[in-house]
């Protein structure tokens, strides 16, 4: 076998030209296919993150009360390690020096360095995190950045080729090629929103926040999570990352505010299967199916009702539930989201003007039929008692179901079966599916309690 190994080569390697003039033409005078001339341009705004964190060394012992009082241990008294990890990240914005990685990169970090292809360490420092689809911006101040340019993640196709750019087990400026295995992935239990990007592409671990570039260098996608039967999370094949149009969605409302504030819109979903269409007389394959519709929510004030089917949201096909899910985290307070849903055998087109600053005034009915009589709104108040909101109760008609539970006008609710209620929302979720709820009561400077029943 060794022999036949050292043939092989030894063939191998007299077919080729001497050292210095590899081909760059095939027979026929065409270029060589490369992209090293991309890679070229796009691997230095390719980043390696680097974070540290003290870690408190838990000890059972002087973890033990009686053991720090027995030996007369100082209860501040801790020992700390300093613990290092990596991960990648993608230079997006060169003048201001804004960079986007993974927020599970650099979770609970207290200093992060970032390492640029020229050599230059630079600190960065942390301007938000959206643990809710793993992102984070951060900022490094420095000269002659290079950044890549977003590309529309809306126009991926499957079968379209991409390139992953990052650090994968500290190997810097490592690249893979492959292919867009699928799109709008879901259902992974990764993170609170998902609709990945789905690439046979080698990820590893390290590549987290790293790019997923198309063949002309844009960025298609930021490298978070793989799936392996390996314990030491090896490439199999399965790589996930989050879609570039959801990445500077996010990055703008980070950079902005700091945090990322969503919209509420108010719907509970599901998918629609042929069962349900046949029952709701509809011959639609795609959509979801509103269950519920959140009183005074945006989707509320809009006209949305339970058994509509969503078909298109902020002009986007709904065709599964992850579709909406997907759609759901881009939608920001006061934006204004079309809604195209199905509604006995009609095609309606809603606007959905999302707020959540808006003071929600809703009749009690909607949020429960034992409330039915009073009228109910958001109270926030620097002073309020209740710690800063609460559900007011506006005004009770004399003698309806909410008068002889004990209701009043001016009560505020500030907690349901111990729960806070800082707003009406709050108490629907709390109480609406509570066959008995115990209301905690704010009146005229007192505390009580009203059972509904």
């Amino acid at each position: 076998m060794k022999w036949t190994s050292t043939v092989a080569v030894l063939c191998v390697a007299a077919a080729l030209p001497t050292a210095g003039a590899l081909p760059t033409e095939l027979p026929d005078g065409q270029a060589v296919p490369s992209l090293a001339p991309m890679l070229e341009r796009t691997t230095p705004g390719v980043v390696n993150v680097a974070t540290y964190a003290s870690v408190r060394i838990r000890n059972p012992l002087l973890d033990d009360p009686f053991f720090r009082r027995f030996f007369s241990i100082p209860e501040d008294r801790r020992r700390y390690r300093r613990e290092q990890s990596a991960g990648s990240g993608v230079i997006v914005d060169a003048e201001d020096g804004y960079i986007v990685t993974n927020h599970h990169v650099v979770d609970r970090a207290d200093e992060i360095v970032v390492g640029l292809t020229d050599g230059r360490n630079l600190p960065a420092r942390l301007v938000g995190v959206d643990p809710q689809v793993d992102l984070a911006v951060l900022q490094v101040e420095g000269e002659d950045l290079t950044a890549l340019e977003f590309a529309d993640s809306a126009a991926l196709r499957v079968g379209d080729f991409v390139v992953a750019v990052g650090n994968p087990f500290g190997l810097d400026q490592t690249v893979t090629s492959g292919i867009v295995s699928a799109l709008g992935r879901s259902g992974l239990g990764i993170e609170g929103y998902e609709d990945f990007i789905q690439t046979d592409a080698s990820i590893n671990p390290g590549n987290s926040g790293g790019a997923l570039v198309d063949l002309a260098g844009r960025l298609v996608g930021i490298n978070t999570a793989i799936v392996s039967p390996s314990r030491y999370g090896g490439s199999v094949g399965l790589g996930f990352a989050i879609p570039s149009n959801m990445v500077a969605a996010i990055m703008e409302q980070l950079v902005a505010h700091g945090e990322v504030r969503r919209g509420r819109i108010g719907l509970t979903v599901q998918a629609l299967d042929a069962e349900l269409a046949a029952a709701l007389g509809v011959d639609a394959a795609d959509g979801v199916v509103v269950v519920e519709v959140e009183p005074g929510s945006a989707a509320d004030a809009a006209g949305v009702e339970p058994g509509d089917i969503v078909t298109a949201m902020a002009g986007r096909e709904v065709r599964r539930v992850s579709d909406y899910h997907g759609q759901s985290a881009l939608v920001m307070a006061g934006d204004t989201v079309a809604l195209r849903v199905a509604r006995d055998g009609e095609e309606l087109a809603l606007e959905l003007d999302v707020d959540d600053g808006r003071m929600v005034s809703v009749p009690g009915a909607r949020v429960d039929p034992r409330l039915t009589g009073s009228v109910l709104s958001d109270f926030r108040e620097d002073d309020d008692p209740g710690g800063g909101a609460g559900v007011l109760v506006a005004e009770v008609e004399p003698a309806s179901v909410a008068w002889r539970v004990g209701l009043r006008g001016g009560d505020i609710i500030i907690a349901a079966n111990r729960g806070r209620t800082r707003g009406v929302s709050e108490l629907w979720q709390r109480i609406r599916y509570a066959r008995l709820v115990r209301l905690r009561i704010y009146r005229a400077g007192q505390y009580g309690n009203i059972d509904l029943r």
